[in-house]
């Protein structure tokens, strides 16, 4: 029913105030209520996040490509986790509220723990291998198409999480090198700069699509990452366009 993107923060798959409210056929003002009235119920980091001030910053940098549903004047903003999630629907206690839970439980938030049975092909093939091949040439081959699928695989949590933080860093890196006073708008664009880099090095269309074979790629690429001219320029841009609306005043 919802073909979903993951969204990752800290390593948790997350959804917006507004995506909840749509989803579970309510308004953001019954979820915030729903959180107000039993706030000692919920846990940070645990049921939700709450981004303010920088973090928020770049959070909406990091994620500016992705179709979420974020006012770009909030001063704040609530993620809310597969818990945090579960604690909404049974507080409305609605139907339609429990049947999104459980659609987005199974294809969003775990689409790959349905079931506990050998199902995956690296998974049947090393079965295989370990009950009916019988010439070492056989095995040769198997091995050879594990490996291959292992390497197409997605990448694991704390390999995504390791090149998020890559990315900031160097960005930031490239920010304090060159002595560069700029405004969250300038930053986005460095953001958009690597992003895009990433992708066109991996082939992919954004960054959740990583496999393990792109890891290294992107590890190396980062290293020697630098802004294009383009950017470059759309930044100069940027900040002229601020100083001219300054004069104004």
């Amino acid at each position: 029913m919802y073909s979903l993107e993951q969204v990752k923060y800290d390593d948790q798959v997350i959804l917006t105030t507004e995506q909840l409210a749509e989803f579970y056929g309510t308004t953001t003002q019954s979820i915030a209520q729903n959180f107000k009235n039993n706030e000692e119920k919920f846990e940070e980091k645990k049921h939700y996040y709450l981004l303010k001030g920088a973090q928020l910053k770049e959070f909406k940098s990091q994620f500016e490509n992705f179709e979420l549903p974020i006012n770009k004047f909030a001063s704040q903003l609530y993620l809310w986790t597969k818990r945090g999630a579960s604690r909404h629907a049974k507080m409305l206690g609605t139907d339609r509220a429990w049947d999104v839970y459980d659609e987005l439980e199974e294809n969003y938030f775990n689409p790959k723990t349905q079931q506990r049975l050998p199902q995956s092909p690296t998974e049947m093939l090393k079965l295989a291998i370990n009950s009916t091949l019988e010439t070492a040439g056989k095995v040769e081959k198997l091995t050879t198409r594990m490996d291959d699928l292992e390497q197409n695989a997605s990448i694991d949590p704390g390999e995504y999480n390791y090149l998020s933080k890559r990315i900031s860093s160097e960005v930031q890196n490239y920010i304090t090198a060159h002595h560069l006073i700029l405004s969250s708008k300038q930053r986005a664009q460095l953001y958009k700069d690597v992003n895009r880099g990433v992708k066109e090095v991996t082939g992919v269309k954004t960054r959740s699509q990583l496999r393990k074979k792109d890891f290294d790629t992107v590890d190396r690429y980062l290293m020697d990452w630098v802004p294009s001219r383009a950017t470059l320029m759309i930044i100069e841009q940027i900040g002229d366009e601020a100083k001219g609306q300054e004069r104004l005043f």
